[in-house]
């Protein structure tokens, strides 16, 4: 922050100050030479104009150490707090660095394939679950959800044909990217453990898009703070009256 500083000189006038001193004047040639002259004796006026002569200088001097003082003034207007103070460099990240680095480490999570923190259990009348083995925070990534992005056209010929085999059953999620749908199908048997979480309206996990060099990525995210423990579940979103027919806990 700037600041303005004023200075105001003071002016000392020099020539103006001369003290008065009493005038001699020339003897009278009609007087005799043995009388005295009334004027101021020579002594005193020798006296007086040395007196003159000290204040004068004086008055001088302290002339000099005024100007030197304003010269100072100024010259300390023109300096630079760096002058004084060492520059001292922030070793604090900024929040576009802060976010870039914290992309660079969930692309290095989804391209790798790495499931920390979670674990496959099986439930009794209802089958395989994944429960949390870590806890998560909100907004934390928790898991992808990955198998084989498809366009829309595609995406409809392969549901057609596991229609034809119930038992072969639909692992298909349908989601809109830059005006356009897309599926990703995880329907084929893998050990990737997004595609076994279970259907819950009130999950602790929320699906979001994650791009990476153009191409859209299905991820799950903490919508709250996950225990240790706590079975994975998100809102799967289907609403249709012939899928909550066919699959009634789509309701809960």
């Amino acid at each position: 922050m700037e600041s303005s500083h004023s200075q105001r000189s003071q002016y000392r006038p020099d020539e103006q100050n001369c003290l008065s001193t009493s005038c001699l004047h020339s003897p009278d040639h009609s007087l005799p030479l043995g009388n005295s002259f009334s004027q101021t004796p020579l002594h005193a006026k020798n006296s007086r104009s040395r007196r003159s002569q000290k204040r004068t200088v004086r008055l001088t001097v302290t002339g000099k150490k005024s100007t030197l003082r304003i010269a100072a003034g100024k010259n300390s207007q023109n300096r630079k707090v760096t002058d004084y103070y060492p520059i001292r460099r922030s070793s604090r990240k900024s929040k576009a660095e802060l976010k870039c680095e914290e992309k660079k480490l969930l692309d290095d999570l989804i391209t790798k394939g790495i499931e920390d923190g979670m674990e496959v259990q099986h439930i009794e009348g209802k089958g395989r679950a994944v429960f949390a083995t870590q806890r998560f925070r909100k907004g934390q990534y928790v898991v992808e959800y990955h198998g084989d992005l498809l366009q829309i056209t595609d995406a409809k010929k392969r549901e057609a044909e596991y229609a034809q085999n119930p038992a072969t059953g639909c692992y298909m999620y349908y989601f809109q990217y830059l005006c356009k749908t897309y599926c990703v199908d995880a329907t084929k048997e893998t050990k990737r453990m997004g595609r076994l979480i279970n259907h819950s309206k009130n999950g602790n996990c929320q699906t979001k898009l994650h791009d990476i060099n153009g191409v859209p990525h299905l991820i799950l995210v903490a919508s709250r703070d996950i225990e240790k423990g706590e079975e994975l579940l998100y809102d799967y979103g289907d609403r249709s009256k012939a899928s909550i027919a066919a699959h009634p806990w789509l309701k809960y």
